[in-house]
């Protein structure tokens, strides 16, 4: 009885042990607050993918409490970091072609970024990606706007003797060759650049703008509309050999999961740009309105600045630029 009683214990601690060695947890890591579009991105995944019940769990490193904000690429391409969060220019050091993802005019709304998403373009990014072992798991974008302390912004003209903090490298190229002065610096020191004077103008996604009180500077906003100039490609990204070395039913979970998560994604950045202008609109602010004739004059700058550096600075880039332009 004895050992027919130690037999069965050991069957059990056995089958407890192997249970817990398939449990897999994957780490995911970005830079934002539990409150931001992209946080509940990532919880959307972990949530669905606990919900499906195939020893799976997704832990969510937030607030950069695992890696900083531009240095999570590295990581996740070398199997030290399992997910991310991450707008993809960040890696443009390692894979210029990913600058691509924040370029003016590339972009017009965000039903054209969901289409981009998933066209020849991105396939073409995400080969580039796959050569560094990482894949793409939810595809989003962010749109943003100008704001001005003196005047609306909405053409190129307007950019003449103004001083101007631009979002990205490729922007400040193109507002440069409009006639504008380029100051640098985060998003998060706007505020007191415009109320000391240094800035008369900003280019900023529209989170930022309401998350930094922007409004409170500002005597004009042109928010992402029916047209925008300023869309930040921002994916949750998984190392590809990790997803590969799952079961067929995690990654169907994690798949499924990815899914509901891109859907959510897409209506939740329309609703920011829409929340952001009734929160300019409450604080006094003027709205401005970009034209589709607009759009097209900061295209032809854009491609006399921006799209010119980054033909002559990436091999293939004419290709990979026209393939962007094509997605109507």
């Amino acid at each position: 009885m004895k050992s027919m009683l130690k037999t069965a214990v050991a069957v059990m601690a056995l089958a407890a042990a192997t249970t817990s060695a398939a449990a897999t947890e994957l780490r995911l890591s970005h830079q934002w607050s539990n409150s931001d579009v992209r946080h509940q991105v990532a919880q959307i995944v972990a949530d669905e993918v606990a919900a499906a019940d195939v020893d799976l769990s997704v832990k969510i490193f937030g607030s950069s409490s695992l890696f900083k904000a531009r240095e999570q690429y590295k990581p996740l391409s070398r199997g030290q970091l399992d997910m991310s969060v991450l707008p993809l220019s960040y890696a443009g050091g390692q894979q210029p072609a990913y600058n691509l993802t924040l370029m003016p005019g590339l972009v017009k709304n965000h039903d054209h970024a969901a289409r981009l998403s998933h066209s020849p373009f991105m396939q073409a990014l995400e080969d580039i990606m796959a050569e560094d072992d990482v894949m793409v798991l939810v595809h989003g974008y962010l749109a943003g706007g100008f704001a001005g302390t003196d005047k609306c912004i909405t053409n190129p003209a307007d950019m003449e003797g103004v001083q101007i903090r631009a979002a990205g490298k490729a922007f400040e190229q193109m507002l440069a060759g409009a006639g504008a002065s380029i100051a640098s610096m985060a998003s998060s020191e706007i505020y007191n650049a415009m109320q000391t004077g240094v800035l008369q103008a900003a280019n900023t996604s529209s989170s930022s703008f309401v998350s930094y009180r922007i409004y409170e500077q500002v005597s004009c906003y042109t928010p992402a509309g029916d047209v925008a100039l300023w869309f930040m490609y921002q994916p949750l990204l998984m190392n590809k050999s990790t997803f590969e070395d799952l079961s067929e039913d995690q990654q169907n979970a994690l798949l499924a999961a990815a899914e509901k998560a891109e859907a959510f994604y897409l209506e939740e950045a329309k609703k920011q740009d829409a929340a952001s202008v009734q929160v300019f609109r409450d604080a006094g602010v003027e709205i401005a309105e970009m034209s589709p004739e607009d759009f097209e004059a900061w295209r032809a700058v854009a491609q006399d600045t921006s799209y010119k550096a980054f033909v002559e600075e990436v091999p293939n880039g004419q290709d990979l630029l026209d393939m962007a332009l094509t997605v109507e």
